[in-house]
């Protein structure tokens, strides 16, 4: 789950991270009241979506007076920002954040992910702030700094220094950098973060350290501790395809292809994409409908699928293990009539009382293309896309 900068910015705030004083605001009157409240001389006048680079898509702005507050924010408010992480569709900007200027001297990037190597959080640092992580990684990786953090101790003075020094951090301003790191690191354990990052972290010209932008991104399996951060999430920010299935238990995706996947179980799910992708075609969607699939369930799965336009072929994939194949065979067969299915329909099922779900397809009338193995399936659900 993502939220926006200014929430990230406000938890981060809680932990003792140091940033800029800034109000959220949804209308451009609203943004104007904000930098009155702020005062000047200077403010930024930042977009809120869920994607980085915004800066470089028209979307954060400098303002030296109210007028040109009111400008910026008419020309954001509404706007269809696109960036490298929102594709060419772009993604309709609804908030802003008005932040007051900052006196910037030095532009550091500081970040955390779970390190599933050595099973620690890694705190990743550079003297590259401002850029683009991956292409820092690309291009200069002798300036990126690591700390593999220890569960039992959390990210010590010493550690903290250490990254801070090798990054540029002046001498005076460690203690506030040290401070940064150290809540940055609580935050990201604290709330189940996978991801938490700051870029840039500044050294401002009176040495103090500010997060001027903020990225937190939560474990969606570690929600249920956390109705704090559940508050915050923005259902706008998200495919609206993806919010109705999580509604109904479904782990969907969308993708950019016109073959319908609908598997239960995420391995076999990125396997059965991989196999259609060999075979020349191109998955719709990745649903994983889960071991616990209901006639209702495959019914609502069908129903998602079949809204995109792009789809000329659905490939069911089953499992039955915990899944018995008859069950699942009885939720396609009343999904199939209940959404009056117009596309080809192949169904491949191994394990727990296939044949009598193979015989259930068979009897039930239906122009079921039936599949044995996954390289049949996706061979058979190809050419039925292909028309």
């Amino acid at each position: 789950m993502k939220i926006h900068e200014y929430q990230a910015k406000e938890i981060l705030r809680q932990y003792g991270v140091a940033i800029p004083r800034g109000e959220p605001c949804f209308s451009v009157e609203e943004a104007v009241a904000a930098a009155q409240r702020l005062g000047g001389p200077l403010w930024v006048v930042k977009a809120q979506i869920h994607a980085g680079g915004r800066g470089k898509g028209g979307g954060v702005r400098l303002a030296r007076s109210l007028e040109e507050v009111r400008a910026h924010a008419s020309s954001i408010l509404g706007m269809q920002l696109v960036t490298h992480q929102t594709g060419p569709q772009g993604q309709k900007v609804r908030r802003l954040l008005i932040e007051e200027g900052a006196d910037i001297r030095k532009e550091l990037y500081v970040g955390m992910v779970v390190d599933r190597n050595t099973q620690r959080v890694c705190l990743m640092a550079s003297s590259e702030g401002g850029m683009d992580i991956e292409e820092v990684a690309a291009h200069t990786p002798e300036k990126i700094h690591k700390v593999h953090v220890d569960p039992e101790r959390g990210l010590t003075d010493a550690e903290a220094d250490n990254i801070a020094v090798h990054i540029g951090v002046p001498a005076a301003s460690l203690p506030q950098a040290r401070a940064v790191l150290q809540g940055l690191y609580r935050a990201f354990w604290d709330k189940d973060a996978s991801l938490a990052e700051i870029n840039p972290l500044i050294v401002s010209g009176d040495g103090r350290v500010i997060a001027l932008d903020a990225k937190m991104n939560f474990d969606t399996n570690a929600l249920f501790r956390h109705p704090e951060i559940v508050a915050l999430r923005d259902l706008d920010e998200e495919d609206p395809v993806e919010v109705e299935a999580s509604r109904h238990g479904l782990s969907y995706i969308q993708l950019d292809g016109n073959i319908g996947c609908l598997v239960n179980g995420a391995g076999l799910a990125m396997a059965t994409m991989d196999t259609i992708k060999l075979f020349g075609g191109e998955p719709a969607n990745f649903l994983d409908v889960g071991g616990g699939a209901t006639t209702e369930k495959v019914t609502e799965a069908f129903k998602l699928m079949l809204r995109n336009p792009k789809l000329r072929a659905i490939l069911v994939n089953i499992f039955g293990g915990i899944m018995r194949c008859d069950v699942i065979a009885e939720g396609v067969i009343a999904a199939s009539r209940a959404v009056k299915l117009t596309v080809p329909l192949v169904v491949r099922m191994k394990g727990t009382n296939e044949d009598l779900g193979k015989r259930m397809l068979a009897e039930s009338g239906l122009p079921i293309i039936s599949a044995d193995t996954m390289a049949e399936a996706a061979q058979k659900v190809v050419a039925a896309a292909r028309g």
